[in-house]
């Protein structure tokens, strides 16, 4: 995702948020996945043993889409650093604490006052292309490594203890890069897919496509609708959140 704001973020410091972003985001997908706090203590295995596994999936998924939407913005000349929202950490660790996820710790700001729509768009796409590739990644390497493969990914939600240990890891991921590539093509601003609707709506759809195409190969279509639909939700939320803050 990409915010327009004027602020010059030292170098050092784009790192540190990032890292704590990165970290955040990583300890609140694994409360996610037992359930929330109220769970830890009956699941403080399953929490540890999903920790490098989030670790991995998360750090792919959410910092290389972040530093894409950086390096491309700058190759256009725009100043673009990531830069970590405080309220939108706490919103994104008390989602967390109660079992569900908003995950909003921050996003790439950029200002550029000679940006075309064109180039806007470029900027926008690059953080979901990022996604796709992780994605192509791990699903080459899990159709190598793994027979009935695209069958099993889902297992590593319900059913860990049924794969092997890499298996889970390169499922998270595999999920969770798509999944962040589908929220930020969701229509609503200041997500990637509402730039990238105004810039080229038949580019917009052909990602939404392969989106589509892609989810429904990994899981049940009545699955994906539904997940799309709390998705939605969250969207919205974290659109009224950025609004309200001024981003």
């Amino acid at each position: 995702m990409t915010i327009n704001y004027r602020e010059h973020i030292p170098t050092w410091k784009e790192i540190r948020e990032i890292l704590v972003a990165d970290i955040i985001l990583i300890l609140a997908f694994d409360l996610t996945i037992i359930g929330g706090i109220s769970s830890l203590r009956e699941y403080y295995p399953t929490f540890i043993y999903f920790l490098p596994i989030t670790a991995v999936g998360v750090t792919l998924s959410f910092v290389l889409h972040e530093l894409m939407h950086k390096f491309v913005a700058q190759r256009f000349g725009a100043m673009a650093a990531f830069m970590r929202s405080s309220t939108g950490s706490i919103i994104t660790i008390l989602s967390a604490l109660f079992g569900f996820l908003i995950g909003i710790p921050g996003a790439t700001v950029i200002y550029s006052n000679s940006f075309t729509r064109r180039e806007q768009g470029y900027v926008s796409l690059a953080g979901p292309l990022t996604n796709f590739m992780v994605f192509l990644v791990f699903l080459a390497i899990g159709v190598l490594l793994y027979p009935n493969f695209l069958n099993n990914v889902l297992d590593t939600f319900g059913n860990y203890a049924s794969l092997g240990y890499i298996q889970n890891m390169i499922n998270f991921t595999l999920f969770i890069s798509l999944l962040l590539a589908f929220f930020n093509m969701l229509p609503i601003p200041p997500l990637d897919g509402s730039k990238i609707l105004a810039w080229n709506k038949p580019v917009f759809l052909a990602v939404i496509l392969v989106i589509f195409i892609l989810f429904v190969s990994i899981m049940p279509l009545f699955s994906f609708i539904s997940m799309m639909a709390i998705w939605l939700v969250i969207a919205f939320l974290f659109s009224m959140f950025y609004r309200t803050i001024g981003l």
